[in-house]
């Protein structure tokens, strides 16, 4: 997984397959104004193999407007790969409704992807490639410190990864932080009331899971990751000197200059945290599948 983003047009999209929609289940409270479906897959693709972290691409129909053939768009997968009807690999992928807006007009549009996705029903057929990027590795220490930071849907491959620790790895035995960020406690993803898969993990020592909220979550605020961190950072600086720890970051690109700035507070400069970030990326301890 690069610590740089790759734009969508890089992405190579010649081997495709298509898969078929078992399911879509919506994952957000009908109270909260932002909808994410939970859509299950089987893939017509028997070969499949795909590693914790990686994402699938879903080319939507495109634009004939624009002289599109289609619309290509990343997904991380939110679940441990399986087997579905006939053997055919089975996988989830959380998708949230999205619309944009203008900024010259001011009329609203929706989103291409997120909405074509949204809509479908189960026996609907799509066109996907991939898998794409490298994976979130079990670290080879079984004591290993984890830190995991998501936002949204980028909650989604960490929710496998940490159902592959506890379930396929026995010999695990290290301690694993989560931080989830989101404007609003509504719109938490397997921390809520429709699902919460993350309970079954509480009462565990080794794990950890705090919530990053909006300190406005009416206004459409910025992930408080400066007040959540900060308030552990006497113990996360402490985590990030020993050469046992590996951080894990995934969701929007915007994170990247959010998490720098509550950890340069946390290590007391933007140069102290710059050169400790450094260390860790370049041991592998330092990963982000960011969009």
């Amino acid at each position: 997984m690069n610590s740089a983003v790759t734009h969508l047009d890089d992405y190579d999209t010649e081997h495709r397959f298509e898969a078929t929609v078992v399911g879509s289940e919506r994952i957000t409270s009908d109270a909260s104004d932002a909808e994410v479906r939970e859509i299950t897959l089987d893939l017509q693709r028997p070969d499949f193999e795909l590693q914790l972290g990686q994402s699938v691409g879903i080319l939507s129909p495109g634009s004939e407007e624009f002289g599109q053939e289609h619309h290509f768009r990343l997904y991380s997968v939110a679940d441990l790969p399986e087997r579905g009807a006939g053997g055919l690999p089975r996988i989830k992928i959380a998708v949230r409704r999205v619309s944009y807006v203008d900024p010259y007009s001011g009329e609203r549009y929706p989103g291409v992807s997120s909405n074509y996705l949204c809509d479908l029903v189960a026996g609907d057929t799509i066109t996907m490639a991939g898998p794409y990027g490298l994976a979130f590795e079990v670290p080879e220490e079984m004591d290993a410190n984890l830190i995991l930071i998501g936002t949204g849907t980028g909650i989604a491959p960490f929710r496998a990864f940490v159902k592959h620790l506890y379930k396929n790895v026995p010999s695990w035995r290290g301690n694993i932080a989560l931080f989830y960020g989101a404007r609003s406690g509504l719109e938490l993803l397997y921390m809520n009331d429709e699902r919460d898969d993350f309970t079954q993990y509480y009462d565990l020592d080794t794990f950890d899971a705090f919530k990053a909220l909006s300190p406005r979550p009416g206004w459409s605020g910025a992930v408080d990751w400066e007040g959540t961190l900060g308030q552990r950072g006497e113990k996360l600086w402490e985590l990030l000197g020993q050469p046992n720890t590996y951080v894990y970051v995934a969701g929007l690109v915007k994170m990247r200059e959010e998490l720098d700035k509550a950890f340069s507070q946390i290590a007391g400069s933007e140069k102290k945290w710059a050169r400790r970030k450094a260390e860790l990326t370049a041991g592998g301890r330092w990963v982000e599948l960011l969009y």
